[in-house]
């Protein structure tokens, strides 16, 4: 009895499989047309990070001036002075 359960299990799930094969069978082009889509994709996306990380770089610098400037100004650690009556 469990050879034969193992036997149709092993039928049953192959049976999608060469179903699914069989109806998607893709032309050389429209493979070639998803992979140039893909790398287009991809050229983007790298594109996009290169300026998310020119931006977070040029953020960084404006910060470490400020916080030199800062320093320079007596640094943040001064409490203000009292307002004036």
């Amino acid at each position: 009895m469990r050879k034969a359960s193992l036997l149709l299990l092993a039928v049953f799930s192959l049976c999608p499989a060469i179903h699914c094969s069989a109806d998607t069978q893709n032309t050389p082009s429209q493979v070639l047309d998803a992979v140039n889509a893909l790398k287009k994709q991809q050229l983007e996306l790298t594109d996009n990070q290169n300026q998310i990380d020119e931006k977070i770089a040029d953020l960084a610098e404006k910060i470490r001036v400020a916080r030199i400037y800062m320093s320079r100004a007596g640094g943040g650690h001064k409490p203000p002075p009292p307002p004036k009556k």
